[in-house]
């Protein structure tokens, strides 16, 4: 029976279409109480002190809650704890959180919201990562105001440079960019039937919610339970605490249900966002296009609070080299808080940034090197024993050489178009963008667990912790359960993402859940395998030795007309039979001082070719198509794996275009522009299976790189289309036309 590899309907898929799935804003109201939050409007202030009686006299008010109604921490954070629930002192960028007022409607809790007076003592504020390293500057945390700096050091990048005929300098930056996910955070929390507080919302990690509810409770694990709720898109920007712990905090107080609805404004103004980064970038290469030697700068904005701001910093240095061999690397990664809004996770975790910038600067070679654009990069691309930047060797699975033939065959086919004369106010351009990408997290341990069971019924259970937020995970761990014990995917039922009865998955983020808890669900199954052996064992009076199991049924190696399928093997137990599993991917921690290491068991590796025409008098950048070529060692579900190669296309042309979110500015779509359908290009995927051995069936992954070579593709298009390159994303209206003026006077 095959599941693998074939386009099988996404279980979800018809809830969804006759708009049956229920959001967070679509749980039941009931008799729920409403929560608003009262934010900061200062970027940097002393709290002196919260004026709530005339909130207070607003018909229908509950409470109004302040830092100092929080039973136990108020500090939460992936790695620092350093964000508070609700601000006590003071507060570090605009939108921190002051004071949680519940009321019996929710008009009634925006009425209070606006009625409470703060009064604030401002204190200087800082808003370049430059000034905020300054001796002087003003203290964010009493720690100081850089978060972390990491470094990548391998070879001799003095001797490396002697060494190259071609140096090429530049500088790139990006700006602030929003998820952008369609569904705002909501959500309800209550107790249960157990007196557990009990949330539940949109989430990519219900057992990481868990703990930093139980944390600012003072509370056991137990006594807290995370479920979450259908949710429309997350792309990083749901790991960290949104709306968990002010909801729990209500119900802890009140004993009451309650809900809260964050409004667009919000989203925007209080969710984490892209890490800006600035980045010197030093490339030097030899005559024949060998890369000598790569030295890079990287300083990056976590803004007020830390979130994941140490993992894009680390995991922006390991990626810097981009998917090349190059024998000396000399990285500086800093990461450093301001009072901007916060920075977190954002797919890809740093590795779009530096792709935007190691493509330009190897187009830049090629171009000083009179080399083209696909061959420097096939000269230098990483191949089957290959060491990293980081000193890894690369043992298998290993697709970016093959990603690139295969862009190339397009470009050679002549499927891109020319300039048309009769049209000159419009150049067009094609451009390369390749990338790799480190699936799961960096250099630390990164497991998942799982658990299959049979009951006498006939029912085929699936508990996992993973979060599907849009991109498929339960369809696809279901396949690969389906395809391992070799019955029918309909005979599954999948019990996910609740803390109560599934067991910890990690997040849903790094790209790390089709590899690391599809491997969880594997070893679940061998497990369960080797029950249902040892209970056929007995039943068939046939020693264990002497069976096996193959496609559902156990079988008798001598007596090929003897088996007992597994359902059978339950019923005639009268028991559940079950199995759980376990994986962690091999790595090694890396070295604090040289980043040496081998962080990542598997990469994804990916080229996106793109074709542009550019609107010399408006500045307007039309991408036309876009091959997006993937490595993902194998396509569990071919169309699924398509349809993450389009978003992440789209998702990329407005990294390259049109988003930049402005701090104390951007409140909605009105100002923050995403691509419509009219933006997005043709796109042509490509799958390329270089299989991991150590994966699922040989998977890998595919949710972020889909993204990270979009941009650096556009870029390197328009380039070829005005003679003239961008450093600054996103490449808008205004950039694109100083750039055609820039190349006009030359």
């Amino acid at each position: 029976m095959r599941q693998v590899g074939i386009e099988v309907p996404k279980v979800d898929v018809l809830e969804k279409a006759l708009g049956e799935a229920k959001y967070g804003a679509d749980l039941p109201t009931g008799e729920l109480l409403f929560l608003k939050v009262l934010r900061s409007p200062k970027p940097h202030a002393k709290i002196v002190r919260i004026e709530m009686d005339e909130a207070l006299r607003v018909p229908g008010v509950e409470k109004i809650f302040i830092a100092k109604d929080i039973p136990g921490k108020n500090l939460v954070g992936t790695i620092t704890k350093d964000q508070p629930i609700l601000a006590s002192d003071r507060v570090r960028y605009i939108g921190d959180p002051v004071a949680l007022v519940v009321a019996n409607g929710e008009e009634f809790a925006e009425q209070a919201t606006k009625k409470l007076r703060v009064i604030y003592e401002d204190l200087p504020a800082v808003f370049q990562p430059e000034e905020a390293l300054q001796p002087y500057a003003p203290l964010i945390h009493d720690k100081g105001n850089l978060l972390l700096e990491f470094h990548v050091i391998k070879g001799d990048s003095p001797r490396g440079f002697k060494e190259a005929d071609v140096i090429v300098e530049e500088t790139y930056t990006t700006t602030w960019v929003d998820h952008a996910y369609l569904e705002p955070d909501a959500g309800i929390s209550y107790l249960d039937e157990q007196g557990r507080i009990t949330v539940v919302c949109p989430t990519q990690n219900v057992h990481y919610d868990q703990k930093e509810v139980a944390s600012v409770l003072s509370l056991p694990l137990d006594q807290v339970r995370i479920i979450q709720s259908v949710t429309g898109g997350g792309f990083g920007g749901r790991l960290d605490i949104t709306v968990q712990c002010l909801l729990a905090l209500a119900v802890f107080h009140l004993k009451r249900p309650v809900k809260i609805i964050y409004s667009r404004e919000e989203v925007f103004q209080i969710t984490s966002k892209r890490h800006p980064l600035k980045i010197r970038y030093k490339s030097g290469a030899k005559r024949d296009g060998t890369l000598s030697a790569v030295e890079v700068d990287i300083l990056g904005d976590t803004g007020a609070y830390a979130s994941y701001g140490s993992t894009v910093a680390i995991r922006s240095a390991v990626h810097a080299t981009g998917p090349y061999q190059v024998p000396n690397v000399k990285v500086r990664s800093r990461m450093v808080y301001t009072n901007n809004s916060w920075s977190g996770a954002m797919r890809g975790f740093g590795v779009p940034q530096m792709a935007f910038a190691h493509e330009s600067q190897m187009d830049l070679l090629a171009q000083a090197l009179n080399m083209d654009p696909i061959e420097i990069r096939l000269k230098n691309c990483l191949r089957v024993g290959s060491e990293t930047a980081t000193g890894q060797t690369l043992m298998a699975s290993v697709g970016i050489g093959e990603t690139l033939n295969k862009v190339k065959e397009w470009r050679e086919r002549g499927f891109f178009s020319k300039n048309n004369p009769k049209r000159p106010f419009i150049k067009k351009g094609i451009g390369i963008g390749s990338m790799w990408y480190g699936v799961g997290n960096t250099g630390i341990a990164n497991p998942s667990t799982a658990q299959v069971e049979v009951d006498p019924n006939g029912e085929i259970r699936l508990f996992t912790g993973v979060a599907d937020i849009g991109q498929g995970s339960d369809t696809i761990l279901l396949q690969i359960a389906s395809e391992t014990i070799g019955v029918s995917l309909k005979d599954f039922r999948l019990i996910r993402a609740d803390t109560a009865i599934t067991t910890d998955a990690g997040a849903t983020s790094a790209s790390r859940q089709t590899y690391i808890s599809g491997n969880a669900i594997l070893n679940a199954i061998k497990n369960l395998k080797e029950v249902a052996i040892g209970e056929a064992s007995q039943l068939l009076s046939i020693d264990e030795k002497d069976l096996f199991y193959e496609e559902g049924k156990v079988k008798s190696r001598t007596c090929l007309t003897t088996s007992i399928p597994i359902k059978e093997i339950a019923k005639r137990c009268g028991r559940v039979i079950r199995g759980e599993g376990y994986f962690d991917p091999e790595t090694t921690r890396l070295d604090p001082e040289t980043g040496q290491g081998a962080p990542y068991a598997t990469y994804a590796f990916a080229t996106h070719l793109a074709e542009v025409e550019v609107d010399l008098e408006t500045g307007k950048v039309r991408v036309n198509r876009m091959v997006a070529s993937h490595d993902v060692g194998k396509a569990i579900h071919p169309k699924n794996v398509m349809g993450q190669i389009m978003g992440g296309v789209a998702m990329g042309t407005g990294f390259a275009l049109m988003e930049e979110f402005i701090p104390g500015k951007t409140t909605s779509f009105v100002n923050y522009l995403i691509p419509t359908s009219k933006d997005v290009p043709e796109v042509i995927p490509i799958v390329v299976e270089e299989k991991e051995p150590t994966g699922p069936f040989g998977a890998k992954g595919v949710g972020e790189p889909a993204l990270i070579p979009s941009a650096p593709a556009i870029l390197n298009a328009i380039a070829d289309a005005i003679g003239e390159r961008i450093y600054h994303l996103p490449a808008n209206l205004e950039r694109v036309l100083e750039a055609i003026h820039k190349s006009k006077q030359r």
